[in-house]
C-alpha cells in the first residue's frame, strides 16, 4: 500500500497568471526563514500588467477592456442623448421670442426645418418639435399680447376697408356720370380736364384703399410693380385701338379709348379685398388647427384656388354690366385676366413675395409691348415676317386676344408659384388679417 495522500487545509494557490496575496501566501508557507527575502508577487511573462509592481493599479481582464472600449465607440456611433440640445441653441432667439408653440414652428419651417427633418430629432413633425423647444426656453420678456378684438370694433374695421376699397369705383362712376351728363355742352379740352380729374381721384382712391386692409402689403411692394401696374390699366384703355390703327398703316391721329373694362376693374377692387380678407384668415385657422406641414399645405391649396375662383366670378359680372352700360368696347376677356393677375400679384406681396409679384407683372407688360413693337418692325425693309404672328392672332380672335394672351399667361404663371409658395406656414406670417386678432409673428 502507497503512502496515505497528506491532506492540508491550506488554501491552494490560484492556476492564473498574476500575483497572489502576499497575506494568505504567509498564512500558507508560514513566516520567512532568516536570511530568506520576503516573497514577492508572482510574475508572468504572459501578464504585462503584472510588471507593474504591487504599487501599480490592479490589472483589468482582456474581456472587460474590450467591452469598455465597445461601449464607448457605440455611444459615439448613436450621437448626442439630447438630440434637441443643438437646435435649441441655433434657434435660440426665435424659441424666447415665441408667444406660444405655433411661432416657433412657423419660424422653424422659415428656415427650412421639414417634418422629415423633425423626425431626424426624434419627433413626428415640426409641431411637436416646436412644443418641446418652446418649453425648454425660457421666454424673453415682452410686451403681453392683446386678446382678439370685440366683435363690434371688427365689425367695424371690416366696413371701413371695405368703403375704402370702394373708393376707386365710385370715382370711376362718377367720372363716367359727369362725361355723359356733359356731352355736346362742353368742348373737347373741359371735357378732357373732367376725365384728368376723375382719373386723380381714382388713383387718390386706389392708394388709399391699399394703405390698410387685407390688401395692405407694409411697403413691400416696389416702385416697379407699380410701373408695371400703370402699363398694365393704361394698356386697357388704349391698348387695342392702338394695336388696331398700327396694324391698319397708323397710327394717324388721336385714337379712341375704351373706358368699359377699365371701370369693372375699379369696381371690382371690393371684391378683390374681400377675397384675400377670407383667404387670410382662413389659411391662419388652417394654420393653428394643422399638426404637420404637409397637412397645412394641403388644406391652404383649396382655399387659393377658392379665392381666386370667387373673384373672378365677381369680375366677370362686373365686366358685364361695365360693357351694358358702355354699349361694348374693350376685350372682356383680356380684363378679367388682367384682374386675377393683380389680385395673384397683391397676394404675393402682401405675404412676403415681392419680386414673384413683380416678375409676373413684367411678363405681361412685355408680352402687350412686343405686339405693336413687331407690327412697326415688321415694317422696315425685309422683316416683314416679324409682323406675322400678330397678323394671324388679330385675324383669328380679335386685338383683344394680345391682353388675353399676355395677362393669361401671367396670371397662370403666378398662380403656379403661389401655389408653391402660400401653401407654406412661414408665409402666413408676414400677413395679418385685419380684424382676427393679434399676428401670430
Amino acid at each position: 500500500m502507497g503512502r496515505p495522500t497528506e491532506v492540508s487545509d491550506a488554501p491552494a494557490a490560484p492556476s492564473t497568471g498574476g500575483s497572489w496575496d502576499l497575506r494568505s501566501r504567509a498564512l500558507v508557507s508560514g513566516p520567512p526563514a532568516a536570511g530568506e527575502p520576503e516573497p514577492g508577487p508572482r510574475r508572468d511573462a504572459a501578464d504585462p500588467a503584472g510588471a507593474a509592481g504591487p504599487s501599480g493599479p490592479p490589472a483589468r481582464a482582456p474581456e472587460i477592456a474590450r467591452t469598455a472600449s465597445t461601449r464607448r465607440l457605440s455611444a459615439s456611433r448613436r450621437g448626442p442623448a439630447d438630440p434637441v440640445k443643438s437646435l435649441m441653441h441655433r434657434h435660440r432667439e426665435l424659441c424666447e421670442r415665441a408667444v406660444d408653440p405655433l411661432e416657433v414652428a412657423v419660424g422653424l419651417e422659415a428656415h427650412g426645418v421639414t417634418d422629415r427633418t423633425a423626425a431626424r430629432y426624434r419627433h413626428r413633425d415640426v409641431f411637436s418639435l416646436a412644443e418641446e423647444l418652446f418649453a425648454r426656453v425660457p421666454g424673453v420678456a415682452a410686451d403681453t399680447p392683446t386678446g382678439p378684438e370685440a366683435p363690434e370694433r371688427d365689425i367695424a374695421t371690416r366696413a371701413a376697408w371695405s368703403l375704402r376699397a370702394l373708393l376707386p369705383g365710385a370715382a370711376c362712376l362718377a367720372t363716367v356720370g359727369a362725361l355723359g351728363l356733359t356731352e355736346g355742352t362742353l368742348d373737347g379740352r373741359a371735357r378732357l380736364t373732367v376725365a384728368l380729374a376723375g382719373a386723380l381721384l381714382a388713383v387718390a382712391g386706389l392708394a388709399l384703399a391699399l394703405r390698410s386692409g387685407p390688401l395692405h402689403a407694409e411697403g413691400r411692394s416696389s416702385g416697379a410693380a407699380r410701373v408695371y401696374g400703370c402699363w398694365l390699366l393704361g394698356y386697357v384703355l388704349y391698348g387695342e385701338p392702338l394695336l388696331d390703327q398700327m396694324l391698319s398703316g397708323g397710327p394717324e391721329g388721336p385714337w379712341d379709348i375704351t373706358p368699359a373694362p377699365l371701370l369693372g376693374l375699379a369696381l371690382a377692387l371690393a371684391p378683390a379685398t374681400w377675397c384675400a380678407h377670407l383667404f387670410s384668415v382662413h389659411a391662419q385657422r388652417r394654420l393653428i388647427g394643422s399638426r404637420a406641414l404637409e397637412e397645412f399645405a394641403a388644406g391652404v391649396r383649396p382655399l387659393l384656388f377658392g379665392a381666386v375662383a370667387l373673384h373672378l366670378c365677381a369680375l366677370a359680372g362686373l365686366l358685364y354690366l361695365a360693357h351694358l352700360g358702355y354699349g361694348g368696347g374693350g376685350a372682356f376677356a383680356g380684363a378679367a385676366a388682367l384682374g386675377v393677375l393683380l389680385l395673384l400679384a397683391r397676394l404675393l406681396t402682401v405675404h412676403g413675395f415681392p419680386g414673384l409679384a413683380a416678375g409676373g407683372l413684367a411678363f405681361a407688360c412685355a408680352a402687350e409691348a412686343l405686339a405693336p413693337a413687331l407690327v412697326l418692325a415688321g415694317r422696315l425693309p425685309g422683316l416683314h415676317f416679324l409682323a406675322r404672328p400678330v397678323d394671324l392672332l388679330v385675324m383669328t380672335s380679335g386685338t383683344g386676344s394680345v391682353p388675353a394672351i399676355a395677362c393669361g399667361g401671367a396670371a397662370l404663371g403666378l398662380l403656379v408659384a403661389a401655389t408653391v409658395v402660400l401653401s407654406r406656414a412661414s408665409a402666413h406670417t408676414t400677413a395679418r388679417p385685419v380684424d382676427e386678432g393679434p399676428a401670430v409673428a
